[in-house]
């Protein structure tokens, strides 16, 4: 979807149609979920802080953002998928995989699928898509960047190798500011530069993701698409409206963010060994402490309990604006073997 949230609020709200918006954040303070096109024409994007996107955009409203009506409308968007195959992987509320090898309307062209995919969004939604159409996962991500929003591209297998070898390194789909900024200082700056490195070489610098980059810019990705994808992780955090300084009230701000964790566990059937704390400071630099145990955890007591723990294992440098609590590491070959809930054991010190 094309700037999904963003676009949900200009279709319901004619009077923010056509102006630079961001979903999420406020003038002073949080981090946006997104922002409209009219926006990104000032370089405000995702993930970024309200006060920086203000100052690139400063005529910028900020919407607050309501995930109730977002999965409404991701679920009306999935319903038109499964009209097509029942192998499709959500990545989010707004993007998803599909498989359409051998598909429900019999059409052998994925190129006319993805068109009809798009024009019915189009009539039941008022949204626009853009789509990738490929002989992998990693190749139609690639091709559904090409030509947003609201467009399509076909990556044919014989234009494979150009259209990799030509591209931009930091456009590449999984490579980041901080592995872009290496590639750059290693002399790699597009696809033919990456593709001349040996495996030998890639593995020395980027450790295990080197075999990644070897295959991916020779356009090969294996990966299935997974109807019933499982999450590695599953967390939840919160930005306060004022930066805090004491641990007893980020510990009462733990407690919300707990029950929020045991909600999504339960959603999922999921239980995990491993949490993660993630503590943002007020110069935005991140940290996070993790501890691993032999149980399984869901439970909000158990999962608040271990950040507490966490939370107290040093003294905080500075003030915080951000806490967050996930939970990796999860039962699921359990859940294969038994197909029903998972009961744990809890452990008590005496």
């Amino acid at each position: 979807m094309d700037a999904f949230y963003a676009s949900v609020e200009q279709r319901d709200r004619p009077d923010l149609r056509g102006k630079a918006i961001a979903v999420g954040g406020n003038h002073q303070r949080g981090v946006i979920s997104t922002a409209s096109y009219e926006a990104r024409k000032y370089g405000v994007g995702s993930a970024m802080s309200s006060v920086i996107a203000k100052k690139k955009c400063p005529h910028l409203i900020f919407v607050p953002p309501d995930f109730k009506k977002y999965k409404a409308v991701s679920q009306q968007i999935r319903a038109i998928f499964f009209e097509y195959t029942d192998l499709v992987e959500p990545l989010s509320l707004d993007e998803a995989y599909l498989d359409v090898t051998k598909n429900k309307k019999g059409n052998p062209s994925a190129t006319l699928i993805a068109q009809e995919i798009r024009e019915k969004i189009k009539e039941k939604t008022g949204l626009t898509a853009s789509a990738g159409i490929s002989i992998n996962k990693f190749l139609a991500k690639t091709a559904s960047d090409i030509h947003k929003p609201n467009g399509q591209k076909t990556i044919e297998p014989e234009e494979v190798n150009e259209i990799l070898e030509n591209m931009e390194i930091y456009k590449f789909h999984g490579i980041g500011k901080v592995t872009t900024q290496k590639m750059y200082k290693l002399g790699i700056f597009t696809g033919r530069d990456l593709k001349v490195k040996s495996l030998e070489f890639l593995e020395k610098h980027f450790g295990k993701s080197g075999k990644h980059f070897y295959n991916m810019v020779r356009g090969i990705d294996l990966s299935p698409v997974r109807a019933h994808r499982t999450p590695k992780s599953l967390s939840a955090e919160h930005t306060f409206s004022e930066n805090i300084s004491s641990e007893i009230f980020m510990f009462e701000r733990l407690k919300r963010i707990a029950a929020d964790v045991e909600k999504r566990l339960s959603k999922r059937n999921l239980a995990g060994r491993t949490l993660t704390l993630k503590i943002k400071y007020s110069d935005f630099k991140i940290q996070t402490r993790s501890k691993t145990i032999e149980e399984y955890i869901s439970s909000k007591t158990v999962i608040l309990s271990i950040a507490k723990e966490l939370l107290y294992q040093e003294k905080m440098r500075d003030s915080v604006r951000l806490l967050g609590i996930a939970v990796s590491n999860f039962n699921i070959a359990e859940n294969q073997k038994e197909k029903k809930e998972v009961y744990v054991q809890l452990k008590f010190d005496f």
